[in-house]
């Protein structure tokens, strides 16, 4: 869908516009948006909302053809609840609703004149995002392996977004594009199955991002990781046919001099829980458990249509969790890249043990901040649902402003996090008789002993943990991948560069 912005003034009236379409807000008392009014000169906008066709309702729709006095073909009215301070809520489901009318009319082209600087607490920037996001969510097909594809989007194909026409808004419409097809590239990776979408396919989808967008890239391989002596990492791949892949990306869009942003993501392309096997129903929502690494060439599919002006490094451990004759056993010990041992008291707590050797080795980019992402603990969806993403890091003052650039980036995008605790006594809950940690720990918290696992391997650098096993994927009817945090972290970067 192709975007553009126009400011319509007394010069260009909203009235005369040619289009097949112009979407305009009425409220639940009966007013009429300002947009509204200047399409009502012969009182037909205001006749329908008297007499009730439409309520206002957040949501409600009606639409109007050949409108006497303008010259588009089609009104359409969409309510956006109380007059008096468009909720975020209310906007995000009047846009919502006028999208899904678009998708099935006979136009090419229409027009958003709702009220994109009126949302509460919110700038015209923010609701351009909205649309934006919303227009590609609509449009996004996960059809890619059936032999019949779904039907393709009908309707509106070209849209002008009603604002002012400034730097700002131009700049806010060209990140809200990049952000809406990062976070796609990332729902397409997480929905394709793993027999397709394995480690390999991992580090070629890495070599065309920068191939792409003039990224660095370099994918090591089994030897090289042991070598690297990760035998963490290895210990996961042990019984898997599919070799391993540790791949890292670098935009070095940033002076030379500045201390990188690392991503790490978690990349189980397909995670049985090894020989602590998951039960049977629900499995193959484990493809899913390569989201965090999605997310992260998600984003940089973003940073790179971008071209931000920030040293940005992805790190990405991809590997599967298979049972075999070869996997890892409950009770074996391993021997991490920074040289701790590890008990693995669980073969399906697996994500922590790919993290901890690609934490140690972000240690070598001297980095400014390092944020790991990974579908990590089935806890943190008890804890926190699948509205939030779980935050984790230390308390001090360099963790505290990380922590509220994290989450201010994630209020901003809707792509919200909440932060949990890390204190000393969850990493109590980690001790083992016979190594020096054990990869879970005694009952309760898990989410967050799994994090206090993962803080043992960053202490010489700043870091925060976002844990996405809630948010990364829908389950049921609406069973897909999510996109998500792909909008909180490009926004985290956004913001570092201004």
């Amino acid at each position: 869908m192709d975007f553009s912005i126009k400011a319509f003034d007394t010069k260009s009236p909203l009235g005369t516009a040619k289009s097949g379409c112009i979407a305009v807000a009425v409220f639940e008392n009966k007013k009429l948006s300002p947009a509204a009014q200047a399409l009502d000169s012969k009182g037909a906008i205001s006749a329908a909302l008297k007499s009730g066709d439409i309520t206002g309702k957040p949501g409600s729709t009606l639409l109007l053809r050949a409108v006497d006095g303008v010259s588009a073909e089609r009104v359409l009215l969409v309510g956006m609840g109380s007059d008096e301070a468009v909720s975020e809520k209310s906007f995000a489901t009047g846009v919502q609703a006028a999208l899904k009318v678009f998708g099935s009319l006979g136009a090419a082209d229409a027009i958003i004149a709702l009220p994109l600087g009126d949302v509460k607490e919110r700038d015209v920037n923010w609701a351009i995002r909205c649309v934006v996001q919303a227009a590609h969510d609509g449009q996004y097909r996960c059809d890619s392996q059936k032999s019949k594809k779904d039907p393709a989007p009908a309707g509106v194909r070209k849209i002008v977004l009603s604002a002012p026409a400034t730097a700002a808004t131009r700049g806010a419409l060209a990140q809200a594009i990049a952000i809406a097809n990062g976070s796609n590239f990332t729902r397409n990776l997480g929905d394709l199955p793993a027999n397709i979408a394995n480690p390999t396919y991992l580090a070629n989808t890495a070599k065309q991002l920068a191939k792409d967008y003039k990224f660095e890239v370099e994918v090591l391989d089994r030897k090289q990781l042991e070598a690297l002596k990760m035998g963490s990492f290895l210990s996961v791949t042990n019984g898997s046919e599919q070799p391993p892949k540790f791949i890292v990306l670098k935009h070095m869009g940033g002076k030379a001099k500045d201390a990188p942003v690392v991503l790490v993501g978690k990349g189980i392309t397909f995670d049985t829980g090894g020989i602590s096997l998951k039960a049977g129903p629900g499995m193959d929502e484990m493809k899913y458990d390569m989201c965090g690494a999605a997310s992260v060439l998600g984003t940089f599919r973003a940073i790179g249509e971008m071209n931000l002006k920030l040293n940005v490094i992805g790190v990405i451990a991809a590997c599967e969790n298979m049972p075999s004759g070869r996997a890892t056993k409950p009770g074996d010990i391993v021997t991490s890249m920074n040289g701790l041992t590890i008990e693995v008291l669980n073969t399906d707590a697996e994500g922590r043990l790919v993290l901890c050797d690609a934490l140690t080795y972000a240690e070598r980019f001297k980095p400014a901040v390092v944020v790991d992402i990974a579908t990590l603990t089935g806890a943190c969806v008890i804890a926190l649902g699948h509205h939030n993403t779980g935050l984790f890091t230390r308390s001090d003052a360099a963790h505290d402003q990380l922590a509220n650039e994290l989450l201010a980036a994630g209020k901003q995008a809707s792509d919200t996090a909440w932060r949990m605790p890390i204190e000393e006594a969850y990493n109590e809950q980690l001790k083992s008789n016979f190594a020096d940690l054990g990869n879970i720990g005694s009952p309760g918290g898990g989410a967050v002993t799994a994090a206090a696992f993962l803080e043992n391997f960053t202490k010489k650098y700043t870091w925060a943990h976002l844990d996405i096993a809630g948010t990364a994927w829908k389950s049921g009817a609406a069973k897909g991948a999510t996109g998500r945090p792909v909008p909180l972290l490009t926004t985290f970067l956004l913001n570092r560069v201004q």
